[in-house]
């Protein structure tokens, strides 16, 4: 059956206030949010409340390096797409011609004609595998480290997105860019998370579609100066009433929040928070070679915040666009699995191939890092089972159909910019895709090799854990040398 790849937005709300120790904190915690349903000045204030400033000489924020991660929630087959096997027997390559690409030595699906014009320009690392076999679990061993291969409702530790949130503003200065440093368009949130270190490191999340004519990024670059107005007014009135306060708060909680508020409503009023955002700034050709569609747009947004000064970008690339069951979980029982890789393909193709192009023409290739991958591959062997329902690429309830299953011990992703060699693959899987045999790669090289472009050094970094320990950030795993800068 399908699996429930439907992350939800919500944010718990604040506890009553009280005028007691934790009444102030629960009032902190509202924060802007009190008076624009906006929680960042209680994330803002978390943030600095546990991170301890480095003094010496941080980098501006226009120099820091980027990621944007390209997700594709489910496992996308390999043999399908990167890797593959076109002198297997037909109950393993399936039914996909092989096409050069401008790589000597480098082959595709026909499915990927786009990137394979522009193969030089990335490199394929063919040899990754991680030990577990469920959503859950892979996600937690690609996003986290978790080494632990059961399927958990929540991960044990926080991911590599929030790590690096929370590890930048911890040694550097004040942020000066008034866009967050984490931000998620339709972000992966299902299997992955923060855990120990809080909430306050989640990211900045945009949902829904970007190609969509009502689409709107809410609580950012406010125009109305009506609005701007009443808010101001409103925060005055919050600060005069805090002074009510002051005699008891000896922590000194009230005073601080002046500042995270004021960095709050620069987010809500900097016109450079709203323009970073608004794709309608991009010229129609640009958005036309992107893709007219929520994947295309997607990415052109991802392109545009790490461009303004975005340092950790997460995209997810599911939904309408994947098929019925909008992930690439690509069972007999959910998906026609060819029907289903021709359904998405072209979608996908042309918006990271448009994503990598741009990054280079841009100038941003030596900054920003682009990953794109999910947490495992599917099944070499095809197998059959009947449809539970009729939609996009899958047929009527209980017509027969193939499909692929978890397959975590062989599986593709693709890594450009970051300063890295290109034009290239690494590694290889057998002759039939069953088993990485060459180069192999952990999620923990995986994870490594992020935070190395990140300036983050996986090997030496602990941070501690709900009980105060000391712990890894990846205990496990190197960077791979191929994917260094």
């Amino acid at each position: 059956m399908s699996d429930p790849f439907h992350a939800s937005n919500v944010v718990p709300c604040p506890g009553p206030f009280q005028f007691n120790s934790a009444g102030r904190r629960s009032f902190i915690r509202m924060g802007l949010a009190g008076f624009a349903s906006l929680s960042l000045p209680g994330l803002l204030r978390l943030q600095a409340e546990n991170a301890q400033k480095n003094p010496e000489s941080p980098k501006s924020d226009g120099e820091k390096t980027a990621v944007i991660m390209v997700w594709k929630p489910g496992g996308c087959s390999h043999i399908d797409t990167y890797d593959p096997k076109p002198n297997a027997s037909s109950d393993y390559r399936g039914p996909f011609s092989t096409i050069a690409t401008n790589v000597p030595g480098m082959e595709f699906t026909e499915l990927l004609p786009m990137q394979a014009k522009i193969a030089d320009k990335f490199t394929v690392l063919r040899s990754m595998r991680q030990g577990a076999g469920g959503h859950p679990a892979g996600s937690m061993q690609m996003l986290s480290g978790d080494p632990d291969t059961r399927d958990k409702p929540k991960p044990r530790y926080p991911d590599w997105m929030t790590v690096t949130n929370y590890l930048r503003a911890k040694n550097s200065g004040p942020r000066t860019n008034p866009l967050p440093a984490y931000v998620g368009i339709n972000p992966p949130l299902e299997y992955n998370g923060p855990a120990y270190l809080g909430d306050a490191w989640s990211p900045f999340s945009v949902m829904g579609d970007p190609n969509s004519p009502s689409f709107s990024v809410p609580n950012i670059g406010l125009s109305n100066q009506g609005e701007v107005r009443r808010l101001d007014r409103r925060s005055s009135l919050r600060k005069n009433l805090d002074n009510l306060e002051r005699a008891f708060d000896r922590r000194g909680e009230l005073g601080a929040l002046d500042q995270f508020e004021e960095q709050a409503m620069t987010l809500l009023t900097n016109p450079k928070t709203k323009e970073a955002f608004d794709l309608t700034r991009e010229d129609d050709r640009t958005r036309d070679r992107y893709g007219r569609n929520a994947w295309g747009q997607q990415l052109l947004m991802a392109r545009r915040l790490v461009e303004a000064g975005v340092e950790v970008l997460t995209t997810s690339l599911s939904g309408p666009l994947c098929g019925r069951v909008q992930n690439w979980d690509d069972h007999a029982v959910n998906h026609h699995v060819f029907d289903a890789m021709r359904f998405r393909a072209q979608a996908y193709d042309q918006a990271v191939s448009a994503l990598i192009e741009d990054i280079y023409e841009r100038g941003l290739d030596k900054r920003v890092l682009v990953v794109v991958t999910g947490e495992f591959g599917r099944t070499p062997k095809i197998n059959y089972a009947a449809s539970t329902g009729e939609g996009n690429a899958s047929a009527p309830a209980g017509t027969q159909q193939p499909g692929r299953d978890h397959w975590p011990r062989a599986f593709s992703n693709i890594w450009a910019g970051g300063g890295i060699q290109t034009g290239r693959f690494i590694g290889a899987t057998d002759k039939r895709g069953e088993d990485s045999i060459e180069r192999i790669c952990s999620a923990g090289d995986f994870l490594a090799t992020i935070y190395h472009h990140l300036g983050i050094d996986a090997a030496k970094t602990l941070i501690q854990d709900f009980n105060g320990r000391p712990t890894p950030i990846v205990d496990h795993g190197k960077p791979i040398p191929e994917l260094i800068g």
